[in-house]
């Protein structure tokens, strides 16, 4: 979806609205309607394809409480609108878990991605974005959309428990598992997209339960194995739909950012300049970076009781959709929210979440934006748009298809090193 909004995005009116249709994510932006959401309707009803009324809601703050309060909103019928009729792994993975159940499988996974755990790797990390952006150096035209699936992997394939030669293959089926009509992603119909996506990934998975059960390491995958629910360990199936969650989480975000923001720098090639000339204002562009992209677009819940909502009466059992990408443009919240600021602050995003369900790959896509914007520092003087951009064909994930910028390598580029994982020049 564009996040820039343009002389051509004119006010939407509320019967205009579709918040659906991934068409409208793919071909243009749905900030304007967001927008009128915000200040017409914020509690907003709409039926779904299948018929099922799911409830929008825009605001900040009432987005906030919904993602915050499990008690009130859970998560275990499904969390996106494209299983509105209910997710069929629902409570059993830990993005379709409410507490105890959530409990038991975040805190031991969450001790393998927490902030500390990716700072003891960030050598290596960067060593693979070093060498994921060795091309960069000489300059020229890159589809950089299609150079950064892999960047999630670089950082947690193997913290993940994938070894490195499946690492190739993983964003393809991934993407496809979140958007099988796209035409990049797509193969065959979207039932057929969609079989292929989980025969590959859940195939492996299960290769990989099996070789961890006589072989446990240090991975997430042999943490699931140790997860205990009412007193029994996770069954193999259950172990393989929490691996399928934690690569979905990972592989289908984390790029869609980093094409966000470097499109956002080639487009403003002056707030590169002056990152380039203010680099200890990385971590601040960063989160605007988050902010700016919000890679899902939603997350659904189901009401566990009545509640109100900005004066809204919502019934025990209805779906409510929390539009993040809507919070993150509040102008009650974010001043001058259309505009990029790589120096934004405060900068309280809800792009990775909130409560129990802050994502727990949050310190790791920090950790790695932050070093492909350090890395990208050192070798580009500048970047421009070389080409139509093309958008993902989703109202969940935002992302990047295509992505053609012409690179100006510095002059500096070719004096950086290999074993250098400090991120200096030599």
């Amino acid at each position: 979806m564009r996040n820039t909004l343009t002389a051509h995005d004119k006010t939407v009116t509320l019967s205009a609205i579709d918040l659906f249709d991934p068409a409208r994510y793919a071909h243009g932006t749905q900030h304007p309607a967001w927008q009128t959401l915000r200040e017409q309707a914020p509690v907003w009803a709409q039926k779904g394809p299948g018929g099922a009324t799911f409830w929008s809601v825009t605001r900040y703050d009432d987005v906030l409480r919904v993602i915050k309060d499990h008690r009130t909103f859970s998560s275990e019928h499904g969390t996106i609108l494209a299983v509105l009729g209910g997710d069929l792994a629902g409570g059993r993975t830990i993005n379709l878990m409410d507490p105890p159940r959530h409990t038991a499988v975040r805190v031991p996974t969450m001790q393998l991605l927490s902030t500390g755990a990716m700072l003891r790797r960030q050598v290596i990390i960067r060593e693979r974005v070093r060498e994921l952006l060795r091309p960069l150096r000489s300059g020229g035209v890159f589809d950089l959309a299609s150079m950064m699936l892999p960047l999630p992997l670089l950082a947690v394939g193997d913290v993940l428990g994938i070894p490195e030669e499946h690492w190739p293959d993983i964003p393809r089926w991934t993407m496809a598992g979140v958007a099988p009509d796209d035409p990049v992603f797509s193969d065959g119909s979207v039932k057929e997209t969609l079989q292929t996506a989980h025969h590959e990934l859940f195939a492996l998975f299960h290769e990989l339960v099996r070789t961890r059960r006589s072989r446990p390491e240090s991975d997430i995958i042999s943490r699931l194995l140790d997860v205990h629910l009412g007193g029994r360990r996770f069954s193999t199936e259950e172990v393989v739909l929490n691996c399928y969650s934690f690569i979905m989480g990972a592989n289908t975000t984390t790029p869609h950012v980093a094409s966000h923001l470097l499109l956002a720098f080639a487009e403003r090639p002056e707030l590169w300049q002056s990152l380039r000339a203010a680099p200890e204002h990385v971590d601040a562009a960063v989160e605007e970076g988050l902010r700016w992209a919000t890679p899902t677009n939603h997350l659904v819940r189901r009401t566990n009781r009545p509640v109100e909502i900005s004066g809204t009466d919502i019934a025990a059992g209805e779906l409510v959709c929390a539009w993040v990408a809507s919070a993150n443009r509040d102008e009650h919240r974010f001043p001058h929210p259309y505009e990029f600021d790589p120096r934004r602050s405060p900068n309280q995003h809800l792009a990775l979440g909130n409560g129990i369900h802050f994502c727990n790959g949050g310190p790791a896509a920090r950790l790695v934006l932050r070093i492909l914007l350090e890395e990208l520092l050192l070798v580009v003087e500048r970047f421009e748009v070389a080409g139509d951009v093309r958008h993902l064909s989703s109202n969940f994930i935002n992302g990047i298809t295509r992505l053609p910028i012409l690179v100006h390598a510095s002059a500096a580029a070719g004096s950086i090193t290999s074993d250098d994982s400090t991120g200096a020049m030599r």
